[in-house]
């Protein structure tokens, strides 16, 4: 009897898999050097790339790669040649920054009091952080990262630093190696996701637009809730480390951050998965009548959800909100709806 090719194994998988139940096949390495040609210009449309994304996710070994598209580390219209160039100012651009910052860095030791405080914050996160692989090793690089997190901090005044940072860019380092990756990948995904983790920038606004939706999709679990304190707003932690810590895995939080990239099947997507996390809880608080406190307590148990699931129950509560689209207020009309950043 004949093997079955590797291609048509695919195939039968992804055929296979809405059937059975089965997460579907990301896109591998194979499938994602499919999308460039020879000269490593994209023959695929962002589209077509966007949805299989949203559809199946990518697979762990194309990521690195993948999210310097995603981020806008790489032009999508760029070569394999205009890459290599880019590369090398990325690590160029990143040097001179290291060597400013160690210019200027007595300067601000004593004559700025933010810096030494946000450097002992800094510190006490990062004594905090503890993950070692199945032999016991230690896998985290927190002189790499306390570098990196005090120059974001020195130079991108848009997102001071904040708790959960560190929590965050230790998954950039652990999707790349080499150190300036790390650090532009995790200025592009900011900038990309137009800062919607940053306290003092997007996550005001996500939970003014979590309560806006709550309104208009469930009048009935809105009034429960408005009777009840500040709810909603102490939320914040979901958005400010995007989720981080309601996931089983890294890969889980990975796939949830590459949808958010793509902008689709909306901006600000991060909303809609919110609002679909609380909808998971919300018979239970109505039915037990729950207050703040407890609210609270319910949706912080929220934890080791699986992104596919997740991505497709948020899917499902947009087209439901599109279905109503001409009775949809025009400022989430505006959150969602807009164009790219």
């Amino acid at each position: 009897m004949e093997p079955i090719s590797p291609h048509v194994s695919v195939s039968l998988i992804k055929s296979l898999s809405s059937l059975l139940g089965m997460k579907k096949v990301p896109i591998d390495k194979a499938e994602w050097e499919g999308y460039f040609d020879e000269s490593g210009h994209l023959v695929k449309s962002r589209d077509f790339i966007s949805s299989n994304i949203l559809d199946r996710g990518l697979d762990p070994a194309v990521r690195s790669e993948a999210w310097k598209f995603l981020t806008g580390y790489y032009s999508w219209r760029s070569s394999h040649d205009e890459r290599l160039t880019v590369d090398s100012m990325r690590r160029k651009s990143y040097e001179a920054l290291c060597n400013m910052y160690d210019k200027i860095q007595p300067l601000l030791e004593t004559e700025h009091r933010d810096f030494m405080q946000v450097r002992s914050f800094i510190n006490s996160d990062l004594q905090r952080l503890y993950l070692r692989d199945a032999q016991g090793y230690a896998i985290v690089d927190k002189k790499q990262l306390e570098k990196i997190l005090l120059l974001s901090y020195v130079c991108n005044t848009e997102a001071e630093y904040q708790q959960g940072f560190h929590e965050m860019l230790l998954l950039f380092q652990l999707l790349v190696e080499k150190e300036h990756d790390v650090y532009w990948l995790f200025q592009f995904f900011l900038q990309k996701t137009e800062h919607s983790c940053v306290v003092n920038i997007g996550v005001g606004k996500n939970l003014i637009m979590l309560k806006a939706v709550i309104a208009f999709m469930d009048p009935v679990f809105a009034k429960h809730l408005e009777g009840k304190g500040r709810v909603v707003q102490s939320l914040f932690p979901w958005f400010c480390l995007f989720f981080q810590r309601v996931f089983k895995s890294f890969d889980d939080v990975w796939r949830l951050w590459e949808v958010f990239l793509m902008g689709m099947p909306c901006r600000n997507f991060q909303v809609i998965v919110a609002y679909t996390m609380l909808q998971s809880v919300r018979d239970q608080i109505l039915r037990e009548n729950m207050g703040g406190d407890d609210i609270l307590m319910v949706c912080g148990n929220i934890i080791d959800l699986d992104a596919d699931e997740l991505i497709s129950k948020a899917c499902s509560t947009y087209k439901l909100l599109m279905e109503h689209k001409d009775k949809v207020p025009d400022e989430l009309k505006d959150f969602f709806l807009q164009g790219d950043p």
